[in-house]
């Protein structure tokens, strides 16, 4: 304000000595006037002259006042008085014309418009699903805790001669260990093995692991009976009936393998661009061993401590989140170097988005591994009870019931889900909800429903673990027989983890293939697989496989 009454005085100054020099000017004119004016002829042309001096200062103070008057603020509440006149500082409007920012150009209509947003959530650095991965964390810390505290347990039980757990534990040391090792190391083997020769020869080996997956069960079913034990008769019961069911869905969706080779045969072209793709997986193995041999050291301490077998379920369940989320990293990360790939064509590096993984989308990782695998299962229950529909009502309501049920639960949880979380940052119910938006919009939900490819991996698995049954199994019935039933448990379930987590990065560019596709169908990068295939479907010419229905003349 000090500054403003400067120049509202100094401007007050200024206009009464412009005054002034106004009333002395008209004072000489009128002088000048009273003696008959100017007379060029009589030499009075100085006195012109210097009345066009005159003029031209007043003008110049004139302008001088303007200019200042233009330079101030048009929002400046500042007033000039003028002899008791008040009028408001404005600029006029050539001169504020200079001040005011140009008028906003006319948008004009685009005829493909690229959404910003896209591209700036590309880079999302927020965390995911806080909950859950605080929820993990948590339980993460209170296992460690645990397994070392058991391995303590463990090593005072050995040293302890009069303990009497002391000869079992010496018992599970020399016969449970050695081969629960030699099943996580063969299953790692099995497990790139697999992943290997899927990505060298997808057309064969689609079949090779139907087929491979039913001799396998069915032969550690058959072992396991031939050991005439209850506890192996009954494991080799459940391996035999899973060998029957393979072998059904094997006749069942023949016909579907040739789409489903030419689906993986694409997918997998851009894994040739990256090739450390794969360390993420080798990260992830070599960490679950380490887990797993520290894990079944905790075991043996278990059976010296406070009720042993629930312990031991507790350890079991631990086991497979921990493993469960280290898929599901993996997954994420293979997922977001394809997913940028397809949609930006960028060539991201692997361990930054490994990275990524392991902080900012871990929390969605730890809910995915809690709740799609469950949904999945059931889902598939729900389906399997839609098979028992027949004619009776009572079961033709509870069968759809059920399925409805999945299928709406389904929308909010799905396996399809972590190519949005690992591209875009989203949470896992959101990333769920709009990947299954893309498929109903682009008319895509027959042909991700009936995708093959999370079944072929889910059978690799199943096919590792039986080959460590058959392996574990005869070694520890040569050396202690009573271990058999449970080693072989130990040992399937060992097999199968392994196998899922190098399993993630055929599923993950899958998976890749299909939501990006959704997202831009005309992207150059895609062929016409997946167009052809819509356009057999609506023609009837190719008809999706539906679930198959019991015979209403076997329900009467």
């Amino acid at each position: 304000m000090g500054a403003t009454e400067h120049v509202v005085v100094e401007g007050e100054s200024e206009e009464e000595e412009g005054e002034g020099e106004e009333r002395r000017g008209e004072k000489k004119e009128e002088k000048e006037d009273g003696k008959g004016g100017v007379d060029l002829e009589k030499g009075q042309v100085g006195a012109f002259v210097e009345d066009r001096s005159l003029e031209r200062n007043e003008d110049q103070r004139d302008h001088f006042h303007v200019s200042m008057l233009q330079t101030l603020n048009p929002t400046n509440p500042l007033r000039i008085v003028i002899n008791g006149g008040t009028r408001v500082a404005t600029p006029p409007p050539s001169q504020s014309s200079r001040f005011q920012p140009p008028p906003p150009p006319r948008s004009q209509p685009r005829s493909t418009p690229t959404p910003q947003q896209s591209v700036t959530t590309l880079n999302s650095r927020r965390f995911t699903n806080k909950i859950s991965l605080l929820l993990f964390l948590v339980h993460k810390v209170a296992a460690i805790a645990l397994v070392g505290f058991l391995i303590f347990k463990g090593i005072q039980g050995l040293i302890d001669a009069s303990n009497p757990a002391k000869r079992k534990e010496e018992r599970v040391l020399r016969y449970f260990l050695p081969q629960v090792e030699v099943a996580s190391l063969l299953s790692i083997t099995l497990a790139f093995a697999w992943q290997k020769a899927l990505r060298e020869w997808p057309r064969v080996m689609v079949y090779f692991i139907i087929w491979c997956t039913f001799f396998m069960s069915l032969s550690a079913g058959i072992l396991l009976i031939c050991f005439q034990k209850p506890t192996t008769d009954g494991v080799g019961v459940c391996f035999i009936a899973f060998a029957i069911g393979n072998g059904l869905y094997a006749c069942w969706v023949s016909q579907r393998v040739g789409f489903c080779f030419k689906v993986l045969l694409k997918a997998l072209e851009p894994v040739d661009k990256f090739p450390d793709l794969n360390q993420p997986a080798y990260w992830m193995l070599g960490s679950g061993f380490l887990w797993m041999s520290l894990w079944i050291l905790a075991v043996v301490g278990a059976l010296n401590f406070y009720y042993p077998p629930l312990v031991i379920i507790a350890l079991v369940l631990s086991l497979c989140w921990t493993t469960e989320v280290m898929r599901n990293v993996v997954n994420l990360t293979v997922s977001r170097v394809i997913a940028l790939y397809y949609l930006r064509g960028m060539q991201s590096n692997t361990q930054f988005c490994f990275q990524r993984a392991l902080t900012k989308n871990l929390g969605s990782a730890c809910l995915g591994s809690l709740f799609v695998p469950a949904i999945e299962a059931l889902r598939i229950v729900a389906r399997g009870l839609n098979l028992l529909e027949g004619e009776d009502e009572f079961m033709f309501s509870c069968a759809h019931c059920c399925l409805n049920v999945m299928q709406s639960i389904f929308r909010y949880g799905n396996g399809w889900a972590y190519v949005q979380i690992a591209a875009y940052g989203k949470g896992f119910v959101k990333a769920s909800q709009d990947t299954w938006a893309l498929f109903e919009r682009d008319d895509m939900v027959p042909i991700v429903d009936s995708d093959m490819t999370s079944a072929i991996c889910f059978l690799t698995g199943v096919c590792s673990g039986s080959i460590c049954v058959i392996v574990v199994a005869a070694w520890t019935a040569t050396v202690h027989e009573p271990f058999t039933a449970t080693i072989s448990l130990l040992a399937f379930f060992i097999g199968y983890l392994m196998t899922r987590i190098a399993m993630a990065l055929p599923h993950a560019c899958v998976s890749c293939y299909y939501v990006c596709y959704a997202e831009n169908p005309e992207n150059r990068l895609f062929d016409k697989t997946i167009k052809e295939r819509q356009e057999l479907i609506k023609t009837g010419r190719d008809v999706v496989m539906p679930t198959p229905r019991v015979p209403r003349r076997f329900t009467r």
